[in-house]
């Protein structure tokens, strides 16, 4: 392909499938150098830039190739994800395509010096043979587990202002990281599985006690079960008017996806109650088949209520207050966490305290249940936070 550079840029500018590939930095600086008319220090200029964006994602410029075209979002894909007939223009075209990124996947560093003609140092980049078309059509055929576009690159995302973005440093915490609470993560792991295989999957409340693992048990279920396609959205309480959008922009992708919604509770009077309440009750307009939500709340019936609220001259006062305090029963999956009794908020330290390697420490119950009465009662969090105190504390007397 670098016989000549006008023909090697010609070939570039005529994607227009992956033209998300072929505008991306890599293949934008690779594309300046084929239409590069100067001397040679100028291609060594455009070489060096394209090299830099290579470095900024990876160095072996095959596999980035590969990684570009399969997760990229395009007609092609989005048609192949929904099982729909792809077009036969549209299959010549992926294939032309595809033929070009064989072409650029099989170039070396030695390639451009050579074409150069340059003697001094050039930074080089890894390469590899690949039949690319063959690796491609592996990865689209795994689509309903890898996803595409910023799903097959992330896991965790959160909305803001109605927009899906990822999470680029995500929690990373793990069902095995999890201590005591093991019949209440089943469920939910079960649950999960039913929307993973296409079953019924109910939408989720876990409520309970503050500082009990609700919301780190759903963030491990995900991260289990993000390589089988299941991905995470956080939704703040700023934006639950935005998941009806979201459910909509979600419905035709071929991955599973939970509406995180964390300490869920509402006012008086709150504008997106109503709405709330549409969306549990799975509205024709809101409900998407791939997608469960997943809330936690430390209070039961969700609405702050006060005893002013059961007086007042609502005709129907009974039927509001009914209505308020019995959101939570729309949910068809509740998920109850309590604080633990001693005998499990010791078990949480020791197991803690062994993974973090906290090999011996002296009355450690007894600094245990000390620690938790000083932040509050007995509580996975608590417990947590202590045996981390202790290796602050270990690491101190070290100095």
């Amino acid at each position: 392909m670098l016989d000549s550079l006008p023909t090697a840029a010609a070939r570039l500018a005529s994607i227009v499938v992956f033209r998300g590939v072929k505008n991306g930095p890599v293949l934008t600086a690779l594309r300046a150098f084929f239409e590069c008319e100067g001397d040679e220090s100028e291609m060594v200029e455009r070489y060096a830039d394209f090299v830099a964006a290579l470095y900024d994602n990876g160095f072996n410029l095959s596999r980035y190739l590969l990684d570009a075209a399969a997760e990229d979002e395009n007609r092609y894909v989005i048609l192949r994800s929904k099982g729909e007939e792809v077009p036969r223009v549209l299959r010549e075209a992926v294939e032309g395509e595809l033929g070009v990124f064989q072409d650029l996947s099989d170039l070396t560093a030695r390639d451009f010096k050579s074409l150069i003609g340059f003697d001094g140092y050039l930074p080089g980049f890894e390469s590899e043979k690949l039949d690319f078309a063959a690796e491609f059509v592996k990865r689209i055929d795994k689509i309903n587990r890898t996803g595409y576009g910023q799903y097959a690159r992330h896991t965790m995302f959160r909305v803001v202002n109605g927009e899906i973005l990822p999470v680029h440093t995500p929690d990373t915490t793990r069902v095995e990281d999890l201590i005591g609470y093991e019949r209440q993560r089943q469920e939910l792991i079960d649950n999960t599985l039913a929307l993973l295989e296409g079953k019924p999957a109910a939408n989720a409340l876990l409520i309970g006690d503050a500082g009990t693992g609700k919301s780190s048990s759903i963030k491990a279920v995900a991260n289990m079960l993000s390589p089988r396609g299941l991905r995470l959205i956080e939704v703040r309480k700023e934006e639950l008017m935005s998941i009806p959008s979201v459910m909509e922009r979600l419905r035709d992708n071929p991955l599973k996806f939970v509406l995180f919604i964390d300490d869920l509770s509402f006012e008086k009077n709150d504008d997106t109650f109503s709405a709330m309440k549409a969306i549990l009750e799975g509205s024709v307009s809101v409900k998407a088949p791939n997608t469960v939500i997943y809330a936690t709340s430390n209070r039961r019936h969700l609405v702050k209520e006060s005893f002013s609220d059961r007086d007042g001259d609502d005709m129907h006062i009974n039927d509001t207050i009914q209505d308020t305090v019995a959101l939570s029963d729309r949910f068809g999956l509740k998920i109850l966490y309590t604080k633990p009794d001693r005998k499990l908020y010791l078990h949480i330290v020791r197991e803690l305290a062994r993974m973090k390697g906290i090999s011996e420490y002296p009355d450690l119950d007894t600094a245990a249940c000390a620690f938790a009465l000083r932040r509050g009662g007995m509580t996975p969090r608590a417990a947590e936070q202590f045996t981390d105190f202790l290796l602050t504390a270990g690491r101190e007397e070290q100095k």
